[in-house]
């Protein structure tokens, strides 16, 4: 009961804002960028962003086993990134921040790893051509899906889905990669390729203790000669209007700014990624991922209404029956998301969505489910919003009763 009256209270406050709040946030106007030149050849451009949760499970834990029988604060993002360059043949990035952080791993003085800022990305980039680029480092040129190079500023869910960022921590760091990336276009079809180093340290902790049971630990346990290296790369073919590719986080939403329908397609291969026992002692298992999507975001209607639309297919090999926790599994993924962006001539405006995944998992011979449905609503478009969002999910027979999340954005 007291869950439904949070729910149905939240979504009478995103409303009534809606109402109340219409003209409160000032103009984004091209955000922070200080140009060193007269031309904009020379620049340095600042980006920051907060985002703020409260958090209550039916069952006193959400899907990840953290208690949450109360409401729960939480900073669930909190970044800065900068650009800068001299010219158009050269770019260097850094980005920085953390995640995550709340009373259960916070500390006294502030010292403890959650209350720490840590490197996200830092790459040199060299442009060859203005369709043509190569750069170096930890950077975010990733493959497989739209949603593995999800942007966390302008998501149309409250977060992304969580198995499509299939090597958070198993391959890489938080989703980034130490290596050399090529990315460009020819007409139409932009694409990403990236060959990186796979971290020694995975998320994956286990030992190798079955002969049809897979765990993530190739290079760790093969070596960087066998296990070292993987790839990755991304394609999409722009139909509509094209896409901006100066940098690699995917847009969720333009809330109907652009029309936009892209078919899109990619891979991450790990050779000998994980490793289960055989007869003659560890063998690797080669990780293989590969995925097909199509994204449609366009304004509909009269007043400002806009459509976006998301569908995928995944294919998520780690390995034999390879499971961690709830998230990394073996098997297939199903995943769709549909917004409305409601007719609007004020800046505040309110967009509802449903996503809804469905996986077959293979080490239980048996499939999860996940269900969502939210709000956001936008004060100055995703320079700032508040979004409220209901989860349920199902994993084989354990049942993740609903969480009910509120979220306070800014980016500037």
């Amino acid at each position: 009961m007291k869950m439904r009256k949070l729910l149905f209270l939240s979504f009478c406050l995103l409303y009534c804002s809606s109402i109340t709040f219409g003209q409160s946030s000032p103009d984004y106007n091209g955000g922070f960028k200080v140009n060193l030149s007269e031309d904009g050849k020379k620049q340095l451009r600042i980006i920051s962003w907060g985002q703020f949760w409260a958090q209550q499970a039916e069952n006193g834990q959400d899907a990840n086993g953290n208690d949450n029988s109360d409401l729960n604060l939480s900073v669930r993002r909190a970044r800065v990134l900068m650009y800068s360059k001299i010219n158009d043949d050269f770019l260097l990035l850094t980005h920085f921040g953390l995640n995550g952080m709340n009373a259960n791993n916070m500390q006294p003085v502030g010292k403890g790893e959650s209350s720490q800022l840590f490197l996200h990305d830092a790459w040199a980039q060299y442009n060859f051509s203005p369709n043509f680029s190569i750069g170096t480092g930890l950077h975010y040129w990733n493959g497989i899906s739209r949603l593995n190079n999800q942007s966390t500023l302008n998501m149309l869910t409250l977060d992304n889905n969580r198995q499509a960022w299939a090597t958070i921590g198993l391959s890489d760091q938080f989703a980034r990669h130490l290596g050399v990336y090529a990315k460009g276009k020819i007409d139409k079809l932009q694409y990403r390729l990236s060959v990186n180093e796979s971290i020694t340290n995975s998320l994956g902790t286990a030992a190798p203790i079955s002969a049809t049971t897979a765990v993530y630990k190739g290079r760790e346990l093969l070596g960087s000669k066998e296990a070292g290296k993987n790839f990755a790369a991304y394609l999409d073919y722009q139909l509509m209007d094209e896409e901006s590719n100066f940098l690699p986080y995917k847009v969720g939403t333009y809330l109907g700014k652009k029309k936009i329908l892209n078919i899109g397609a990619g891979f991450f291969m790990h050779p000998n990624g994980s490793v289960k026992l055989s007869s003659g002692g560890l063998e690797g298992e080669d990780v293989n991922h590969f995925a097909a999507d199509i994204f449609y975001d366009a304004p509909v209607g009269e007043n400002n209404a806009a459509l976006t639309a998301y569908g995928l297919f995944q294919s998520n090999n780690y390995g034999e029956n390879y499971m961690l926790g709830q998230t990394y599994t073996t098997g297939t993924l199903l995943g769709a998301h549909l917004g409305y962006l409601l007719p609007s001539a004020s800046k505040t405006k309110l967009q509802p969505y449903a996503a809804y995944n469905y996986r077959n998992v293979d080490a239980i011979d048996d499939s999860a489910t996940e269900f969502k449905i939210g709000s956001n609503l936008y004060l100055g478009g995703n320079n700032s919003k508040f979004s409220i969002e209901y989860q349920d999910s199902k994993f084989g027979t354990i049942e993740n009763d609903g969480v009910v999340t509120l979220q306070a954005m800014i980016y500037l």
